[in-house]
């Protein structure tokens, strides 16, 4: 904004500086012609040649009499001792050095020449457009600050309204954005408000269906697990590696849904509180991996939310070979959990990070990642996957409570 308007002041003070010189040009001709008609009607008709004693105020003109022989019978001081022009002629006229106007006197033939330099009349050029230029840089100048204030002034509301908008929670019960500090912001808000209750509907919606969807499939998973139970200890032998593997996948199906549940539950804030791992893993069931437990410390997080995240890590990484997992706190609030399976490519780990920063779920294997992302990002953190020397690693950072 402030290039464009020094360019503008710029070709501004060009254009004024080109329309001073013309009008500058045309004042000092009309002084010539004026300067030409005064002393026309003061110079004898039987002037001999002589030279005219002038005053200081006068010598920014010269002039000549010059009769019909093209001599000079009578002069200023500043002017020379020969004709301005070589040939008698009325007007004005350029010389290498003079702009002259020529004024007939009489019919004797005798002209009257009224000079005035060119470096003169360039110098009160340039002074008189430099100070019109100047002064049309200082308004310029003054301008460019005064609309600065001016669009600041105006946009302050919009800024404000920007960051009433980033505090805004509109999936909160009965959110709004207030009374509109501007009457030409009224409609925005209102359309804003009205896409929150919108949104806060559909999201209700959405958590009672899923919330009902999935105690409806707990009750007949336990059932299945408890008949699969029996039957591992009343059927042969044979059989029994076929049922265990069956019942270990109702199981990893427990616990998606007790994840789903916890995570559309009908109220959206997490339940922060101080959790402390080792009493955590203790209640909740584990996948077949042995787990390095190195969390000395206590984090702030949703103890339903927080382990339906762990279980499902951990079933992701006994399903892809891993047969250790370390969980550890490397800082306040963030959990880290490194395995010991084959883990990925480095193009592979880089992709899945950005499918989960940009929140494309479609793009993320499985369930366990996704629900660990909602998860951090419920309690206003992020998923992260750490780059390791083997293994897989997965990183849970908690925005502090």
């Amino acid at each position: 904004m402030l290039v464009g308007s020094l360019i503008g002041g710029i070709a501004v003070a060009l254009a004024v500086w080109l329309s001073i010189q013309e009008e500058v040009d045309e004042l000092l001709d009309d002084t010539l012609r004026a300067s030409a008609e005064v002393l026309g009607a003061l110079v004898p008709a039987d002037a001999k040649p002589t030279v005219v004693a002038v005053t200081a105020a006068d010598t920014r003109f010269a002039w000549q009499v010059v009769d019909r022989t093209q001599q000079v019978a009578m002069r200023s001081e500043r002017a020379p001792s020969t004709p301005l022009l070589a040939t008698a002629a009325a007007g004005f006229h350029d010389t290498p050095a003079w702009r002259v106007f020529g004024l007939a006197l009489g019919a004797e033939g005798r002209m009257l020449y009224v000079a005035q330099t060119r470096a003169e009349r360039a110098e009160a050029q340039f002074e008189v457009a430099l100070s019109a230029v100047l002064a049309a840089l200082g308004i310029g100048v003054l301008m460019i600050f005064w609309l600065r204030a001016l669009v600041r002034h105006e946009m302050a509301p919009v800024q404000r309204l920007s960051d009433r908008l980033s505090r805004h929670e509109p999936l909160r019960s009965g959110a709004t954005l207030g009374p509109a500090e501007r009457s030409e912001f009224e409609p925005v808000h209102r359309a804003i408000d009205d896409l929150g209750q919108r949104l806060a509907r559909r999201m209700a919606h959405e958590r009672a269906f899923t919330a009902h969807a999935a105690h409806a499939l707990r009750t007949p998973l336990a059932g299945i697990d408890a008949q699969l139970a029996m039957c591992l200890r009343e059927s042969p032998d044979a059989l029994r590696p076929r049922l265990q593997r069956a019942r270990e996948a109702t199981g990893r199906l427990q616990r998606v849904l007790v994840a789903l549940l916890a995570l559309f539950r009908s109220d959206a804030d997490p339940v922060r509180e101080p959790v402390g791992l080792q009493s955590l893993m203790e209640q909740v069931p584990l996948a077949s991996v042995q787990l390095d437990l190195q969390a000395h410390q206590p984090v702030h997080a949703d103890a339903d939310l927080l382990a339906a995240a762990l279980v499902n890590l951990l079933d992701n990484s006994q399903r892809h070979g891993a047969t250790r997992v370390q969980l550890s706190t490397p800082a306040p609030d963030t959990l880290r959990l490194h395995d010991n399976g084959p883990g990925v490519d480095e193009a592979r780990r880089q992709a899945l990070g950005s499918a989960l920063a940009a929140q494309d779920y479609d793009a993320v294997p499985g369930l366990g990642l996704t629900l660990a992302d909602l998860v951090a990002r419920a309690h206003g953190g992020t998923l992260s996957l750490p780059r390791v020397a083997q293994g897989f690693a997965v990183e849970l950072t908690l925005r502090p409570a």
